[in-house]
């Protein structure tokens, strides 16, 4: 089969493309033929290294497909079946074996290509405003990147809440998306401050949510009312530096938190309430996708390159 691997770490041009063997389902897993791969910046944290892997290593971690077949004692799932999975890794590829208990079904009504497009962001997007910070009526948010994947079903989630929202974009058309997601006021963070802004625009927001990392981290907490939770999720800018507690308790006995979808989504039950409001809003037309841009399984370097840019909006796809 065709994938896209590394045998090194470093930039995008250590992913290569090219054959690799045809995995066969153990027990308690599927063979899955993989018809869409989403593209996620931890990809390229395994890519680069800040996150280890054992090397060689196919890379890829967000999915949907049809099962193709099943290893020993697999009664959950049946040939044919349009699943899809995030958190496994190997899905920049044209098959991958995936244990049965992270596959969930991908409803008629949404397509593969969205499948893959808003699994892992958009149960990112639910356990951060369902669980880590449960937002209500009359919280107020800030939402960094708000443009991007994860962004804008942030910021739709948000606002189905009634929360209020304050996004940052990079641009003035970043910003139009931002807007047309919800987002109550929009900062340019590149021409303003946005901390300024943010206090201009509240007495202090109830929580931060942060993928951006490290250019984004302290100024964030500056925009926290007291006893407001910064939620750093993300790195894109390099990883938040070292915090000394007490900076907490000076800022407002603040809360800190860096959470990842593994421990959102450890039980069964918690992987199917997240993936199923996810598919069950898109199929009513109430979470809206915008897939930035679609490349072959063979471009996957490309892909890396323009999600690291910072210059793509909405979520980049590979066609399988």
């Amino acid at each position: 089969m065709k994938a896209v691997y590394i045998e090194q770490t470093g930039g995008p041009e250590m992913l290569q493309y090219g054959d690799q063997p045809k995995p066969e389902p153990g027990p308690g897993q599927a063979l899955v033929k993989i018809a869409a791969s989403g593209v996620n910046f931890i990809d390229t944290y395994h890519r680069s290294g800040l996150y280890k892997l054992p090397l060689p290593a196919i890379l890829g971690s967000e999915a949907a497909g049809v099962v193709e077949s099943l290893g020993a004692g697999v009664n959950s799932v049946s040939v044919g079946d349009r699943v899809a999975w995030a958190g496994v890794r190997g899905s920049y590829a044209e098959y991958a074996a995936v244990p049965v208990n992270q596959l969930v079904p991908v409803p008629e009504a949404v397509s593969f290509q969205d499948a893959a497009a808003a699994l892992l962001q958009g149960m990112t997007a639910h356990y951060l405003t369902h669980s880590t910070f449960p937002l209500k009526q009359g919280h107020t948010a800030l939402v960094h990147a708000a443009a991007g994947g994860t962004g804008r079903l942030l910021v739709q989630m948000a606002k189905m809440v009634g929360a209020r929202v304050i996004a940052t974009a990079g641009s003035a058309e970043k910003a139009v998306i931002a807007k047309e997601s919800g987002a109550d006021e929009v900062i340019l963070y590149r021409d303003q401050d946005f901390a300024v802004e943010t206090r201009r625009l509240s007495d202090g927001v109830d929580v931060v949510y942060d993928s951006v990392g490290a250019s984004t981290f302290l100024k964030s907490i500056d925009c926290l009312r007291p006893r407001g939770m910064m939620v750093s999720f993300g790195n894109a800018s390099g990883p938040v530096p070292p915090v000394e507690p007490l900076l907490l308790s000076q800022k407002g006995s603040l809360f800190l938190t860096r959470p990842t979808m593994f421990h959102y989504v450890a039980t069964r039950e918690d992987l199917e309430w997240r993936a199923g409001d996810v598919f069950h809003l898109m199929a009513q037309g109430k979470l809206v996708l915008r897939i930035g841009k679609v490349y072959p399984l063979a471009d996957t370097a490309q892909a890396h390159r323009d999600l690291e840019g910072r210059m793509t909006t909405g979520k980049l796809i590979l066609s399988i």
